[in-house]
């Protein structure tokens, strides 16, 4: 097994960030730290993919240096949420693991320990050197903040 490239847990055993994995023994490592589904961001799908069934790959196309879409985000969020409640571990990842990866870890950090957008987006490039590239990432997480907190969405994560 070997761990991909740029690849750390942002909620231990529940979310973790990654650049696209590009060898079966990535998704081997994957599935030996119990992440059972895998989110590509980027618009071609990750190679050997199929290698490992066990690892459900979910694709959310975004442009790169580009933001999530509001409803991609939720979408995200939401797959994150009913996996873990099922004990199932989530990784994200585009190219490299910086721009869309880190603006969908750091709205899941606003959403799960309700934290301010800049808060998360400060966190994320502590965790993940080099995330949320861009100001229109960094807008989207800001955004993203000031919808969950105007719907007065507390749920947990």
């Amino acid at each position: 097994m070997v761990e991909p490239p740029n690849f750390s847990w942002v909620a231990e055993g529940r979310l973790a960030g990654l650049a696209m994995p590009r060898e079966p023994g990535h998704y081997r490592y994957l599935l030996g730290r119990g992440v059972r589904h895998l989110v590509s961001l980027s618009e071609r799908a990750p190679p050997h993919h199929g290698c490992c069934p066990a690892l459900q790959l979910h694709r959310f196309r975004v442009p790169d240096f580009t933001p999530p879409t509001p409803g991609q985000i939720q979408s995200f969020l939401q797959l994150v949420e009913e996996a873990n409640g099922r004990g199932e571990a989530v990784a994200v990842h585009c190219m490299l693991g910086h721009g869309r990866t880190g603006t969908m870890l750091a709205c899941y950090l606003v959403k799960a320990h309700n934290m301010s957008g800049s808060d998360a987006i400060r966190e994320i490039r502590r965790l993940r050197p080099g995330s949320i590239e861009t100001r229109e990432q960094e807008r989207a997480v800001i955004e993203f903040q000031r919808r969950f907190s105007a719907g007065g969405g507390s749920g947990e994560v």
